[in-house]
């Protein structure tokens, strides 16, 4: 009797620390999204199911994240042999798990419950404050997405009058998703009722498994940033204590308060030959290494797409950018909506910096840097993260040679690029280190006259199609020469490999890696490396 209570009591402790901690995040959560200065402007046209749902969602993913556990196994034997020196009371909880395990799905139910009604909630008041016109200041916050000064500052998604809540709700990421998670639970949920598990074991068993799209949509949910708050920076211009009693002078030369911003990303659009767009985008907030990639996405043509793009910039830089080229429907229509003058900027959304095996390329004495066509972008934020390591004499730079290689069908396609390799060019010979880079451009698609010209002109002091001192050639690299040429020219250093280009291409690499690496690991050895997304 005596080890029974102990036990139960063990129980109700272990409860209540749960029961402890959801409330806690409820709590904290709710009167952060009621309180803070950073959602003040959400509030006024949300009001308090702002904090209803931010609330609701923190113990909803905190629950989520429990409610494998009691369920796992291998974990609980884990657990039970290595407690085997505790005493019996505590081991005995661990009976407890499938108790616990409908617990934290009744949480997950509750939680998720006040979170769908709170967005109910939120959707009709977007919707009100997007068809108001009595000029109250949730009516302005609503139009600030359609100021062609303000770009990407928007705080409703509802970005029109006549679009419907549907519309919205079955059309953006946090939607969609929700929509998901919501049937997937249920389904879960009643299949998992007594009658029916032990009747249907079967419909049990596999509904279960539909746990897998519910935490991947779980997972993807928040990145479309519906529920947005003022930047920092936008909080120390026009502070909201100060600024909102005066919104109808916002912008105003005579006010001293701005628009208020929301974690916009304005676009600065560059367009180069070969239908190549350059978007050069703020740094608020962000920070990245060389080689790395975004996912982007672009509201106006898919609210759906997200497409993956190496970053162009260098870490250096105060802005970041990427390089896109025309190749499919919605990189044209991308280009085609930058190219429309007398419209509002595309808002751009992005989603990263993720790592590549690029960020690598400094760890190596010798680096030989091959790209095909676009693929010659991750290897734009290396060459101008050089560049900036010359100027700031960086003498950590580990890199001491560099040999870089860039294969383009078309000569259009070298011109976004030629700006850089000049100044590198001038950089390395001011310094004396003319030797750093050694660069060559290979121009696989010509005709007759291309190349007549270029003959005509070899002996002039720079390239006749790119202007650059290094002479382009025709035809592709004989890579066997070029592999022989570096590791008799490096005989022990260790040379880095890196391709951004195409399978064919890979493998070819891959062999000549294999082939010129030495037996003896004290000589020259080649490493390959691709990128992948």
């Amino acid at each position: 009797m005596g080890n029974w209570v102990v036990t139960h009591w063990f129980s109700v402790l272990f409860l209540a620390a749960w029961l402890g901690l959801n409330v806690f995040l409820f709590v904290h959560a709710f009167l952060f999204f009621e309180k803070a200065d950073k959602y003040y402007y959400t509030r006024q046209i949300l009001g308090s199911a702002l904090a209803w749902a931010r609330a609701s969602a923190r113990c909803l993913n905190f629950n989520s994240m429990l409610i494998l556990l009691p369920v796992c196994r291998n974990l609980l034997s884990f657990l039970r042999g290595s407690c085997s020196f505790c005493r019996r009371t505590l081991r005995k909880q661990l009976d407890h798990n499938l108790t616990f395990h409908k617990l934290v799905a009744y949480m997950i139910c509750l939680h998720t419950a006040i979170h769908i009604i709170a967005h109910l909630f939120n959707f009709e008041r977007y919707s009100r404050s997007r068809q108001a016109t009595d000029g109250c200041l949730a009516s302005i916050l609503s139009n600030l997405s359609h100021r062609e000064k303000e770009g990407d500052s928007w705080l409703n998604p509802i970005q029109s009058p006549n679009m419907t809540v549907e519309y919205v709700t079955f059309t953006s990421i946090a939607g969609l998703t929700g929509v998901i998670i919501t049937i997937a639970l249920v389904l879960m949920v009643t299949s998992a009722m007594e009658f029916i598990r032990r009747s249907y074991f079967e419909v049990f068993w596999y509904t279960h498994h539909i746990f897998i799209i519910y935490f991947v949509g779980l997972g993807i949910h928040g990145i479309g940033g519906m529920v947005r708050g003022q930047t920092e920076e936008s909080l120390d211009e026009s502070h909201p204590h100060k600024c909102a009693e005066f919104f109808e002078k916002w912008g105003d030369p005579d006010s001293h308060c701005k628009r208020p911003q929301f974690e916009g990303l304005p676009a600065e659009v560059v367009m180069y030959p070969s239908k190549v767009l350059e978007l050069q985008m703020n740094k608020r907030g962000f920070s990245m290494e060389v080689g790395q990639y975004i996912f982007v996405n672009c509201p106006l043509i898919s609210c759906l797409e997200w497409h993956p793009f190496t970053l162009t910039s260098a870490p250096e830089e105060d802005f970041f950018s990427i390089h896109i080229r025309a190749a499919g429907d919605w990189t044209e229509n991308l280009i085609r909506a930058f190219e429309q003058q007398h419209s509002p900027v595309p808002r751009i959304e992005v989603d990263g910096p993720f790592g590549t095996v690029s960020e690598d390329v400094f760890q190596y004495e010798v680096a030989m840097l091959v790209g095909a066509g676009i693929g010659v972008t991750p290897f734009a934020s290396i060459l101008k993260s050089i560049w900036y390591k010359f100027r700031n004499a960086d003498h950590s730079l580990k890199t001491q040679k560099i040999y870089f290689y860039w294969i383009c069908r078309e000569i259009g396609a070298f011109a976004w690029f030629n700006d850089l390799l000049a100044s590198l060019e001038q950089e390395m010979e001011e310094l004396g280190k003319v030797g750093f880079l050694n660069y060559r451009l290979f121009l696989t698609g010509w005709d007759s006259n291309v190349a007549g010209h270029a003959v005509l002109n070899f002996d002039k002091a720079t390239d006749i199609l790119t202007g650059l001192k290094q002479k382009t050639f025709f035809g592709r690299p004989m890579w066997d020469n070029e592999f022989s040429t570096i590791a008799t020219a490096h005989p022990k250093s260790v040379v880095g490999v890196f391709l951004c280009g195409p399978q064919t291409l890979a493998r070819s690499l891959r062999k000549c890696c294999q082939r010129y690496s030495s037996l003896n690991p004290r000589k020259v050895q080649f490493y390959f490396n691709k990128e992948n997304f």
